[in-house]
């Protein structure tokens, strides 16, 4: 039996984290959800973020992944938007 929802952590870094004022997010999702899902979700809630949504990448469990990729519960995604400066 597949459960219809998923938990999944989002770790947070940047401009991400700045915005939601945590390092550290868990979320909810439909299960069969795409990482992409994850950005469009904080962009939502803070439109601010809306100019990283095309460069951001995205990882799930320590790998870069595909927009695409689809989340499995229990997951840890990071989002990582470009760091300027060094």
């Amino acid at each position: 039996m597949s459960q219809s929802t998923i938990t999944i952590t989002v770790k947070l870094f940047a401009a991400y984290q700045e915005a939601c004022g945590a390092s550290e997010l868990k979320l909810e999702f439909p299960n069969s959800t795409a990482v992409r899902a994850v950005c469009d979700r904080l962009i939502a809630e803070h439109p601010e973020l809306s100019q990283w949504r095309d460069i951001t990448r995205f990882g799930i469990n320590l790998i870069f992944v595909e927009p695409d990729s689809l989340l499995q519960d229990g997951d840890e995604v990071v989002l990582i938007p470009p760091v300027s400066g060094g």
